[in-house]
């Protein structure tokens, strides 16, 4: 048999599909276990989101040591989202399979070569190549720090684990302007890649304590054909819109992605089980996330750009300008999930976009020559309030839709719906707000392609905000109804109303909880 379709070693005595080991699914966190799992998760996956955003502060000053036009910013910012992207589902198959905790630590090892590499760079197109393999490890790491989460925890701790995963995460996400602002002005935009070496250095060291588990039945050949055409059909994509009007490449694209498609309903063992999609809940929340994190990607791409060769501010200057979302994500993401725990999704899921939508909106006062504590300030504290309100919700209701068994699959997809938004607004915003070739060094051209950018990432909000008030539930079931787990194994997340069941993959796998139903539609099977 060759190696690739050898299975996995046969799991302990009595365990069902998908058991973890060494105590997994029934610590809480306040444990020191669970605390150190929380830890390593948190700081593996900060490091794949810091490096999604520690590099925009830094885009100008490479532009200008480079002599990149701002087609070559968007690939040095595409490249690493692009291979995330493409093989983030890959990834989380691999962590199902041979161990989630083992692919997490290849993913950092990956990541942190990839970043010496960047570091290194002599040229532009030297440091897109690097931020390609950068990618590769960011696909191994990021679903491995949710699953491990999510298939460690008792599920009664569940969603206050991923609250705070989430909101440490966004730190990470916001806190990227701040430190890369502060290397860029200090030691120099390399040292945004060198600053991975020692945060790995901790990860590693963290996670020599933290438990295994894999899905015990997985087993044959991983779907290589689908990673590729996802690959492939992102890069086409991206070409067309940064490279405009390349209308071949949105056409070879879009047909890659119907072969894509096709490809994963007929593979014996799709990298893309079509099937989660059959639970309404997941797949709406997807769309959410989509739209959301869409936004996100485009603002916090054109705000450093803005408020440094718009507004004139130093790289520092600028990250320190983001530094109350950082604030306010480190102090409400994590009451935001255990508000989400009580109350359900629903209503953070609507009110936390349309808030980030107002600060977007309130953003568009930003001009040359005007205040930070009238102009800046305003938008930068309400879109942290928006975004600390459905960060952690978004995450938990993904994960709550399927059961555990599909954890690496379900946080995998999340993220590529995540990454793939913000890869498409990268590629397509300066095009459809008409910035191109060099107008990004023109105070006059960026203020008003920003002045119209904030407003349609703030349409995009209103959008998610819809989408969610219709289709995600909006009530948490009496703990009573929850039916436990009498043998310690990690099944399920916490549910809603009883009822609705994600579907259950994969050889052997039985419905044993119950999952998210909303008063709004019915939401899975």
């Amino acid at each position: 048999m060759a190696p690739e379709q050898r299975p996995p070693a046969d799991p302990p005595p009595g365990a069902p599909s998908g058991e973890p080991l060494g105590g997994a699914g029934r610590l809480g966190t306040d444990s020191p276990a669970g605390r150190r799992v929380l830890a390593s998760a948190v700081l593996g996956s900060g490091m794949a989101m810091l490096d999604g955003t520690i590099v925009t502060v830094a885009l100008p000053r490479i532009g200008a040591d480079f002599d990149e036009p701002i087609a070559g910013l968007q690939w040095i910012l595409n490249a690493y989202m692009l291979t995330l992207a493409g093989l983030i589902l890959l990834g989380g198959g691999l962590g199902d399979r041979y161990g989630r905790r083992r692919v997490f630590v290849w993913g950092v090892v990956w990541f942190t070569v990839a970043s010496l590499l960047c570091g290194l760079a002599p040229n532009g197109p030297a440091l897109i190549a690097a931020r390609a393999l950068q990618g590769v490890g960011g696909a191994l790491l990021t679903p491995g720090s949710l699953a491990l989460i999510q298939s460690s925890f008792d599920p009664d701790q569940r969603a206050k684990a991923v609250g705070l995963w989430s909101g440490l995460g966004g730190v990470a996400t916001a806190f990227g302007p701040l430190l890369g602002g502060w290397l860029v002005d200090g030691p120099g935009w390399r040292w945004i890649f060198f600053i991975n070496v020692p945060l790995a250095a901790a990860v590693l060291y963290l996670t020599r304590g933290v438990p295994e588990s894999r899905d015990w039945g997985a087993s044959g050949r991983f779907d290589i054909t689908g990673a590729v055409l996802a690959a492939l059909s992102l890069g086409g994509i991206t070409y067309g819109l940064i490279n405009a009007p390349a209308y071949g490449g949105l056409a070879g694209g879009a047909l890659l992605g119907v072969v894509f498609v096709w490809w994963e309903r007929r593979a014996p063992r799709p990298m893309l089980p079509l099937e989660v999609f059959r639970s309404r809940l997941f797949s709406a929340t997807n769309v959410v996330t989509l739209c959301l994190y869409a936004a996100i990607g485009g603002v916090f791409f054109l705000l450093p750009t803005q408020l440094q060769n718009g507004l004139g501010y130093d790289a520092l200057a600028a990250g320190v300008a983001s530094l109350p979302v950082t604030v306010l994500l480190t102090a409400l993401s994590g009451p935001a999930g255990a508000l989400s725990q009580r109350i359900g999704p629903r209503l953070p899921m609507t009110l936390g976009p349309l808030v980030a939508g107002a600060g977007l909106v309130l953003l568009r006062r930003v001009h040359p020559g005007g205040s930070y504590w009238a102009d800046v300030f305003p938008g930068v504290v309400v879109l942290g309030l928006g975004l600390s309100l459905f960060v952690a919700p978004l995450t938990a209701t993904v994960l709550a839709s399927v059961d555990v068994r599909r954890a690496g699959v379900a946080s995998g997809v999340n993220n590529a719906a995540a990454r793939v938004a913000q890869l498409v607004a990268v590629a397509a915003l300066p095009l459809t707000v008409d910035l191109t070739a060099d107008e990004y060094r023109s105070a006059d051209a960026v203020d008003r392609a920003f002045g119209e950018a904030v407003l349609l990432c703030a349409a995009l909000m209103t959008v998610g905000a819809v989408i969610s008030w219709f289709t995600v539930p909006g009530a948490l079931a009496p703990r009573a109804a929850r039916p436990r787990c009498t043998h310690h194994c990690a099944v399920g997340a916490p549910p809603l109303e009883p009822g609705e069941r994600g579907r259950q993959g994969g050889r052997g796998s039985r419905s044993r909880s119950g999952s998210w139903r909303g008063k709004r539609g019915s939401g899975g099977r």
